[in-house]
């Protein structure tokens, strides 16, 4: 199994190390320590700690119940109009997510740059790829 270091692992909770090492010293996340005194997390612990950092925003931050299991709530940043379409740019965390939808669905959620809004996601094809493979 795979194990990471300090930096790594904050990279993919997308925390500062600081912050990462304030949980190993608190004991929600175990840590060992390389025979150089680095401290290293296991792949297998990483992942179930990162599965109590997820959630899912109920109805009160959707406004509804969906089938959709991905929402991610972020602020839109850029709005791009045209006759028939709208791209509209949302970040979320440190993602950036683009979402292309009608223009008169835009103007109807008055979509502008420093709105709050939800992107949906429900995707049956998901692409992964391994780093280096």
């Amino acid at each position: 199994m795979p194990s990471f270091q300090v930096g790594e692992a904050a990279g993919l909770l997308g925390v500062s190390p600081d912050t990462l090492r304030r949980w190993v010293d608190a004991g929600r996340l175990p840590a060992s320590r390389t025979a150089g005194r680095r401290r290293v997390i296991d792949g297998v612990e990483l992942a179930r700690f990162a599965q109590t950092l997820t959630s899912t925003p109920g109805p009160d931050a959707i406004g509804a119940n969906a089938s959709a299991r991905n929402h991610l709530v972020g602020l839109v940043t850029k709005v791009v109009k045209d006759k028939v379409m709208a791209q509209v740019d949302l970040v979320c965390g440190p993602f950036r997510i683009v979402s292309l939808i009608s223009r008169e669905a835009a103007d109807e959620l008055e979509l502008a740059p420093g709105v709050v809004a939800v992107a949906s996601i429900k995707a049956t094809n998901v692409t992964l790829e391994v780093p280096g493979s």
